[in-house]
């Protein structure tokens, strides 16, 4: 499970079992969790909630999604190097 980065307490990283899925990253504070928030990122260059399992508040959830639009280009890198292929959800 690659950690991506943390924004703040938050941490954002993506599962390795979950290649054949569109891109996405996992986001729960503290350290990965089985309860985290599943972020998609599309192809414009945004991203969408796909669940807020963690429960991070909506303000700070909205910093969050910030931070994640302007790292886009450094996670579809990522995404590449270590699932290969990109597909997107929306």
């Amino acid at each position: 499970m690659p950690q991506l980065f943390k924004i703040g307490s938050y941490a954002v990283y993506f599962w390795t079992n979950e290649g054949l899925e569109p891109v996405h990253v996992h986001v729960s504070k503290g350290r990965p969790s089985a309860n985290s928030t599943k972020i998609w990122l599309t192809s414009d260059g945004k991203c969408e909630i796909a669940n807020n399992n963690s429960r991070i508040p909506q303000r700070v959830l909205n910093d969050i999604l910030e931070v994640i639009q302007t790292q886009w280009a450094e996670i579809i890198k990522l995404w590449k190097k270590i699932f290969g292929e990109v597909k997107f959800c929306c």
